[in-house]
């Protein structure tokens, strides 16, 4: 994997010294618009303020977990929401709107026919949900590696369609217990340190979920040092694609804006499949979820919100997109201090 250009790093961190602000005075906007630099190769950096730069793509499918206690909700809210967001009218299209991001769902393995929708959003299925981790595969290998590179073709499209950051959602009732073992068995972490209540289970549902997740590390032990094979056992076809697309864009050179457990989780496969690729993704926000903190820090990302934000979707990465453009505007538009003094 190319790393994200150096001069360009170089030249940006040399600009950022040369502004007309105190030294270190923009703080974490600062750092912000260096990679953004080092990521695009320009500098100072674009502005990404025109149609279709930004590009968020919505990952959606089932997960069998959910039949078994571990979500607040039931697993018919998920084609409920694909509608939705295919309406325009989910909580992350309103902020997409607010901040010209373009949003594309797709059904990678929704457990609904979903006729009513365009094949836009439904004629790249994968599977029809996936098994419950804790007492069978969620896939088999060969599915792993058509939503692998389903992940992989949609970075491509993207990047064709004119975008310079992406953007990765996700959309699935139970997903969080399959990311939270994935984070786990990448980590060698044990259930307890990594499962959060998703969408708001109750103490019991939190111990149900606890003990799916434990489950199913010890179902799938030796297993886990292999992406395909961990996301075999413990993912998804929609955690998988969105493990592609990851992976591809930082191949493509293109960077990335995560959001919450979901996305985060497939970085840190990403990372595995193309190593070096987390070089090129930046934390859109801090979930309530322990196991996206604790993958943070394996990335070694510090992220850019943090508001308390669970709804998923992608909605904490596109609430963030202000502030790398924010970023790009500071290193590109304020004056040098050379300009400025007598």
């Amino acid at each position: 994997m190319a790393p994200p250009d150096a001069r360009a790093r170089a030249a940006a961190a040399e600009r950022l010294a040369a502004l007309a602000v105190p030294a270190g005075a923009l703080g974490r906007l600062g750092d912000l618009a260096v990679w953004l630099c080092a990521t695009t190769g320009q500098v100072p950096p674009p502005d990404l303020r025109r149609t279709g730069e930004v590009r968020l793509v919505v990952f959606a499918g089932d997960h069998g977990v959910a039949a078994h206690g571990v979500s607040a909700y039931p697993a018919s809210v998920t084609p409920a929401m694909v509608r939705t967001v295919a309406a325009g009218r989910a909580g992350v299209s309103a902020l997409a709107a607010a901040h010209g991001v373009s949003v594309r769902v797709l059904d990678v393995a929704v457990d609904d026919d979903l006729s009513d929708l365009p094949g836009s959003v439904t004629a790249r299925r994968v599977a029809r949900g996936s098994g419950a981790i804790h007492v069978e595969d969620a896939l088999p290998d060969e599915a792993v590696r058509t939503a692998l590179a389903l992940g992989r073709d949609v970075a491509r499209e993207e990047v064709a369609s004119g975008g310079r950051l992406l953007l990765g959602g996700d959309l699935g009732i139970g997903n969080t217990t399959p990311a939270a073992a994935l984070v786990a068995a990448t980590l060698g972490l044990p259930a307890e340190e990594v499962v959060g209540r998703g969408t708001g289970v109750d103490d019991a549902g939190l111990a149900r979920k606890s003990e799916v997740v434990r489950t199913a590390l010890d179902r799938s032990r030796g297993r886990h040092d292999d992406p395909v094979e961990c996301l075999a056992a413990l993912g998804s076809a929609d955690l998988a694609a969105t493990t592609g697309y990851l992976a591809e864009a930082a191949a493509l050179g293109v960077p990335v804006l995560l959001d919450g457990l979901m996305s985060v989780a497939c970085a840190l496969l990403a990372d595995r499949l193309a190593p070096g690729a987390a070089q090129w993704f930046a934390a859109g926000h801090r979930s309530t979820e322990p196991s996206q903190s604790l993958a943070l820090e394996k990335l070694g990302l510090e992220p850019l919100l943090d508001l308390g934000l669970r709804l998923g979707e992608g909605s904490g990465a596109v609430a963030a997109v202000p502030l790398v453009r924010s970023a790009a505007a500071l290193l590109r538009d304020t004056a040098l201090l050379s300009e400025v003094l007598p």
